[in-house]
């Protein structure tokens, strides 16, 4: 019993030390995620929990043609998301965090446990790249899921190298 204590303390130790050597923010970075891609282009600005507001995990996926976020909001109904773009550059989403409770059909019902916790207000920002079509931003909510896709720009047209000839006098 023993053995297999310390044999799991000591399985668990490169988990320990990234905890400590790196933030959960940095920690997420340093995995590995997104190495040669979206993570290294769309800068994530997370709030730091203050004023209640969280910043939920995302997932991020870059295609050919576009960037795709997936946020989890169970419970949050559609009208208490938001979406924006500030400054044509930076894609905000933002709830207002309440959750609506099943109330009992009956009179006299009461819950006898609450244990399921709405979520805080939630608040992402991110930096979109370049390639980003601020125009072309859709959004929508659907089994607890809120997915954002953000269109890229198509590239731009590559230009031949303009060859001018020069006489030598």
């Amino acid at each position: 019993m023993a053995e297999t204590l310390l044999l799991d303390s000591l399985l668990h130790i490169p988990e320990a030390l990234e905890k400590m050597v790196f933030p959960p923010r940095a920690r997420e970075s340093h995995r590995g995620h997104g190495e040669a891609g979206i993570e290294n282009r769309i800068a994530v600005d997370g709030n730091g929990g203050g004023g209640g507001l969280v910043s939920g995990p995302v997932d991020i996926l870059e295609t050919p043609k576009a960037y795709t976020f997936f946020f989890d909001v169970p419970g949050i109904p559609k009208s208490d998301i938001q979406v924006t773009l500030e400054d044509e550059k930076v894609l905000v989403v933002k709830t207002n965090g309440k959750r609506k409770r099943e109330e009992g059909e009956e009179e006299g019902c009461r819950y006898l446990r609450l244990e399921r916790k709405a979520m805080l207000k939630l608040l992402r920002k991110f930096r979109l790249p370049e390639d980003a079509n601020p125009a072309a931003i859709t959004a929508k909510c659907e089994n607890g899921v809120l997915t954002v896709t953000v269109e890229k720009l198509p590239p731009p047209p590559e230009s031949k190298p303009k060859t001018v000839e020069v006489t030598v006098t």
